[in-house]
C-alpha cells in the first residue's frame, strides 16, 4: 500500500503518567514501528516533545527561546527513540535540523533518502530547526523533501472529527475528507502549513490513534483520509 512514508507521533508516545520518557512506552512504540518497518516499508520519523516543552504553548516566555527549547525536546526524543529501536535490531539514524554533530547526523534530503533506501529508519529532529513552525509543518516538510508516499499523523483520537469526541457524542467521524475542507471546517487535524504544503505537493495525510499503526497498512477504513478530493 505505502513504499515510503513519514510518521509523526507525539512525545506524548515516548511517556507516562509518571514520566517524560517512559521506558516501557518508549519500548512498546518501538516494537509497533518494527511491526510496520517488517513490511519492508521505509520509514521517516518526526516526534514532537510535548512531553517535555511545547514551546507554541509556553507562557511567560519570549516565543522563540520556548521553540528552541521544544526542538531540543525533540532530540532528547529521538535519541531515545533511537536506542529502542536498535535494542531490537531495526537499524535507525537521527538527523537533526539543527547542527549538533556530537549526538547525531545533520539533515539532509540526500542522505535521508540514501539511509531509507538502505532499510534504516530516519529519525527526523528538531523541527524545521526555525520557530513558530509546528512539528506537524515540520513532518509535512520532511515528507515532501524524502518523497513520501503519505504522511501519518499518529493522535490521541482515532480520526479526525466534527468536534471533539470526548466532549461531544454527536461528532461526526470522517472516513475521508478534502484539505480544503479541513481547513474551511477548521477541523484541527493538524495546522494551516502543513496541510497547505501537503496539498501543494500532493501528498496524501492519513490521520489514526497510535495503536492502530499496524492496521493501517491493512485495512483502508482505519483513521481519517485527507486528500484533494
Amino acid at each position: 500500500m505505502y513504499h515510503r512514508v513519514l510518521l509523526k507521533i507525539s512525545g506524548e508516545a515516548l511517556s507516562s503518567e509518571t514520566s517524560v520518557i517512559c521506558r516501557e512506552t518508549v519500548q512498546h512504540t518501538a516494537q509497533r514501528i518494527k511491526a510496520v518497518w517488517q513490511k519492508n516499508v521505509q520509514i521517516g520519523i518526526v516526534v514532537g516533545g510535548g512531553n517535555i516543552m511545547r514551546g507554541r504553548s509556553a507562557e511567560g516566555m519570549e516565543r522563540n527561546r520556548a521553540d528552541y527549547m521544544g526542538m531540543l525536546a525533540t532530540a532528547i526524543n529521538s535519541l531515545a527513540l533511537q536506542d529502542a529501536l536498535e535494542r531490537i535490531s531495526v537499524p535507525c539514524v537521527v538527523q537533526s535540523a539543527v547542527d549538533m554533530d556530537r549526538f547525531c547526523d545533520s539533515f539532509s534530503a540526500r542522505s535521508a533518502k540514501q539511509a531509507l533506501d538502505e532499510g534504516r529508519i530516519v529519525i527526523f529532529a528538531c523541527g524545521s530547526g526555525c520557530p513558530f513552525f509546528s512539528t506537524d509543518t515540520a513532518a509535512a516538510l520532511r515528507a515532501a523533501e524524502i518523497g513520501a508516499d503519505a504522511l501519518l499523523l499518529a493522535k490521541n483520537v482515532d480520526a479526525v472529527y466534527s468536534a471533539d469526541p470526548k466532549t461531544n457524542p454527536k461528532a461526526i467521524r470522517y472516513g475521508r475528507i478534502s484539505y480544503d475542507r479541513v481547513v474551511a471546517e477548521n477541523l484541527r487535524a493538524t495546522d494551516l502549513t502543513a496541510i497547505t504544503l501537503c496539498k501543494e505537493q500532493k501528498i496524501p495525510i492519513r490521520v489514526f490513534a497510535l495503536d492502530q499503526i499496524e492496521e493501517i497498512f491493512e485495512n483502508e477504513s482505519i483513521g481519517t483520509h485527507i486528500t484533494e478530493k
